[in-house]
């Protein structure tokens, strides 16, 4: 096992310490789950482990994947930015997680009072923070509002005009479009725009400096491509976020827009796993977000998912476990009672996103690195 502080030619010069995981995923590609991936590995003594196979896309010139290889990690922009975000502003006393949407954005309560429905301007002034973290607000699960929306203005409008479609914290639903809401919820207690504040306060205390939202121009060679977008761009998708409403958000929102690496995942975890030696979460916060919150029978802790049968994360990872999927092939595995964390990124919906072998791929993977940790 290596420090992911060692460059990627140590790295790859030395054996993988899990060479079951590396074949299901040799595996995957070869049955083009995905055309390639990176994974890393943060185990219980704190060494950390990362390593690459497969290309870009399924093109035999098409560049190689490396540890280091930066990838649009679509919905972990909802724990790695916004859930880190509310966390840092809670412990700061910064946050209430009873505010009420509506003290923040006035716009989701107004529109619903002129309207003929009392129920939706009652259940409106309800939602408060904690309910978006935990996917308990009543809005729905996802609307393609992009079909209608050409620009941020009009896709907030439409967001914050959704019929709520459940009482506030009587069902779980995951909502991407809870979560765009949640980040402009941020930004108004911030005074800033999220992206800024999450790099300044969050990504470069914890040195991890490839990871931001709209990747440079220069970039984009150097990221796998996720898409070949027939519905909204009509281009190939490469280093822009593929998520259409944060595309219309200007590709930095709450619910999606972040491009990482292995290695930053997993220093991002370590801030998790081990507080006391990264000062930037405190051990309540961290307790607090992990908890999970009503409904009864939710997963959902704070910003969180946490495991349920069956899980992405295999059978391996404790009830005392947080993580996250991201559309476009990715994943983040924290085990707070082990100390283990695992990351898993990978463009599993090249060239379109009619695959979804990698929900077997994913248990399977995890259960592996456990397994080879026992």
């Amino acid at each position: 096992m290596v420090n992911h502080s060692q460059t990627a030619a140590e790295r790859q010069s030395n054996p993988c310490p899990y060479p079951d995981a590396r074949r299901i995923l040799e595996q995957a590609i070869a049955d083009r789950a995905f055309p390639g991936c990176a994974f890393g590995v943060l185990a219980p003594d704190g060494t950390a482990f990362s390593a690459a196979l497969g290309s870009f896309t399924y093109d035999h010139s098409a560049p190689a994947v490396l540890a280091e290889t930066l990838y649009d990690i679509a919905s972990l922009t909802k724990v790695v930015a916004t859930t880190a975000v509310a966390m840092l502003l809670h412990q700061q006393g910064r946050l209430d997680l009873e505010t009420r949407l509506g003290d923040l954005l006035p716009g989701f309560v107004v529109g619903r009072s002129t309207c003929n429905d009392p129920t939706q301007s009652r259940w409106a002034r309800q939602v408060t923070l904690r309910h978006l973290l935990a996917h308990s607000s009543g809005l729905p699960g996802y609307v393609p509002l992009f079909r209608h929306a050409s620009s941020p203005f009009e896709l907030l409008r439409a967001t914050l005009q959704l019929p709520i479609e459940a009482e506030p914290g009587t069902r779980a639903e995951y909502s991407d479009h809870g979560f765009i809401l949640l980040g402009k919820a941020l930004e108004c207690l911030l005074r800033e725009p999220l992206a800024p504040w999450a790099t300044r306060t969050l990504f470069t205390p914890l040195a991890m400096t490839s990871t931001r939202f709209c990747p440079l121009l220069t970039q984009r060679t150097a990221i796998p491509p996720t898409e070949e977008d027939h519905t909204l761009r009509f281009r190939t998708l490469q280093g822009e976020v593929q998520d259409e409403h944060a595309f219309l958000l200007h590709g930095a929102a709450g619910h999606a827009g972040l491009f990482s690496t292995v290695p930053d995942l997993i220093r991002f975890a370590r801030a998790i796993l081990h507080p006391e030696d990264v000062s930037l979460f405190h051990p309540p916060t961290i307790a607090l977000f992990a908890d999970r919150q009503p409904p009864s029978g939710s997963s959902r802790a704070l910003g969180w998912d946490t495991p349920s049968a069956p899980s992405s994360s295999g059978t391996r990872f404790s009830p005392r476990s947080i993580g996250h999927l991201g559309y476009s092939g990715c994943s983040l595995w924290i085990d707070l009672e082990a100390r283990v964390a695992v990351v898993l990124l990978t463009n599993r919906t090249w060239p379109n996103r009619q695959c979804d072998a990698i929900r077997s791929v994913r248990p399977a993977f995890h259960d592996a690195i456990r397994n080879a940790l026992r």
